[in-house]
């Protein structure tokens, strides 16, 4: 289940890489026009109704990018099924289909359905979709219908899946909501202490991949509390909106940064010079993009506890900012770039104070994780025992006659060796910064091998799933892998 899940919100990823673009739009929008919105300036107006066409659209790229990422093959049929499966869904179950069934009026139907087109319906949609697309992309019917075989089948099949979907959904979907609801109505009353805990929660829950399930509550329109939306809209409600947002930006610009000063500070001497790259690396992403993966996850399983301190200062972040009179947002993640794109947004507010914020949040990362990471020995970058990150000289790949093409393909050869070659693999996909993959046999996984390709660290989530934590560009070492993957079958 946990795999499964975890495809999930490596699935999300997709969607979730098209939000820079809204960011970037909405914010010269609001620079231009700080005031009115996009009233007082035509190029204003355009810039912020173009970002509100990917904003309005979350649900519905959640279930297209979803579909694609769950299908065994990410083919284009798949997604065509997800979009299949979201029609079906919302046009059954919207608010004036409901009344037509049931012989109510529109205004008597339960509230619900008038939010049936959120996140949670798309990346059930998206699920549907590609659930349809591995179970029938082979179809082969009867001759009489075989213009329907394979993969022309899929949509077709995906149409009568949702169909009963909805049926089941016209039953459960508003206990469904109603849960969500109260839970998230719960959180939203306690102010800065719900804040405070979902922003422990957000952290907590990522090495479980189910963060994005709590973020469609808070973040998207599931339920109606649409942070992020009403943000960038300027729908929402000035000092109250953004508090789901806020506080992340101290930790992961200042915070995160500062723990990895201080991870760096305690790594033994003969190590640092290794630790440094991987510490640098992540620190970078966490401040200039709001990326957190690739420094989170290099203590995350070395040194659980100091990640479950992470997350409870992540909390107190949250909640100490959405106390405080200051409200950044953010449409990728809570880095430089979405801070200062988001100063003029209409519900941004002291958006300055982060600074000073931050600087107290690097002090306090800064001082907890040495404490931490002295008084209980843990196990972080560079304090590893002498068998875990002792490096191999890099093998070169045994080609003949043949030159490496690049660095990415070295690199993926040796860390394809280091996981007990392309036979041991059962299946192999990748996300924002991490190959993933798991084996048949976890005992030829070589971690020595794998590190001396230049991957930033290898975490094992069990002894047949593995994760290579390569950075931003792992797309191009996870297609050089499976060039040499494909190439020696």
């Amino acid at each position: 289940m946990t795999k499964y899940l975890q495809k999930i919100g490596r699935s999300l990823m997709l969607p979730v890489a098209c939000l820079p673009a809204a960011g970037i739009l909405y914010g010269i929008g609001y620079w231009i026009d700080p005031a009115g919105w996009g009233t007082n300036s035509v190029i204003a107006a355009f810039c912020i109704k173009a970002a509100s066409a990917i904003i309005d659209q979350i649900p519905l790229l959640f279930a297209i990018g979803t579909s694609i990422g769950m299908a065994e093959e990410h083919d284009g049929a798949s997604a065509l099924a997800g979009l299949v499966s979201w029609l079906m869904i919302t046009t059954l179950l919207s608010t004036n289909a409901v009344a037509m069934y049931t012989g109510l009026e529109a205004s008597e139907v339960p509230d619900a359905f008038g939010k049936i087109q959120n996140a949670f319906i798309g990346i059930l949609s998206g699920l549907t979709g590609a659930t349809c697309y591995n179970k029938f992309k082979d179809a082969m019917p009867p001759e009489f219908l075989a213009f329907f075989s394979g993969k022309r089948c899929v949509a077709v099949v995906t149409a009568f899946v949702s169909a009963a979907l909805a049926a089941v959904l016209y039953y459960v979907w508003p206990a469904v909501y109603g849960g969500l609801e109260h839970f998230g109505v719960t959180i939203s009353k306690m102010g800065a202490l719900g804040a405070g805990i979902y922003g422990m929660l957000n952290r907590a829950l990522i090495p479980l991949g189910l963060h994005h399930a709590l973020n469609a509550v808070f973040w998207f329109d599931t339920i109606g509390i649409n942070d992020l939306g009403k943000f960038w809209a300027g729908s929402g409600t000035l000092g109250l909106t953004g508090i789901y947002m806020t506080g992340f930006f101290p930790v992961m610009m200042f915070g995160l940064v500062a723990g990895a000063f201080a991870m760096y500070r305690q790594a033994r001497p003969e190590r640092r010079n290794v630790a440094r790259s991987l510490l640098i690396a992540g620190a970078f992403a966490s401040f200039f993009t709001g990326i957190t993966e690739p420094l989170e996850f290099s203590f995350m399983f070395l040194a659980p506890g100091l990640y479950l301190i992470h997350s409870v200062l992540t909390g107190i972040s949250m909640a100490v900012c959405a106390y405080l009179p200051v409200r950044c947002g953010f449409n990728f993640s809570a880095g430089m770039v979405d801070w200062i794109l988001s100063f003029r947004a209409p519900m941004a507010l002291n958006a300055w104070l982060i600074l000073p914020i931050g600087l107290v949040t690097a002090v306090v990362y800064y001082v907890v994780f040495t404490w931490a990471i002295k008084t209980f020995n843990l196990r972080t970058p560079g304090r590893e025992d002498a068998d875990d990150d002792e490096l191999v000289t890099p093998v070169a790949i045994d080609e003949p006659k043949k030159k490496v093409k690049s660095d990415f393909t070295n690199m993926a050869a040796v860390i394809l060796e280091g996981l007990g070659g392309a036979e041991n693999l059962e299946d192999y996909d990748y996300c924002a910064t991490r190959i993933r993959v798991n084996v048949k046999d976890g005992s030829q996984v070589d971690d020595n091998k794998v590190k001396s390709s230049g991957a930033l660290g290898i975490t094992k989530l069990s002894p047949t799933s593995i994760q290579v934590v390569i950075g931003t560009r792992v797309q191009f070492a996870f297609d050089a892998m499976k060039k040499l993957i494909e190439a020696s079958k």
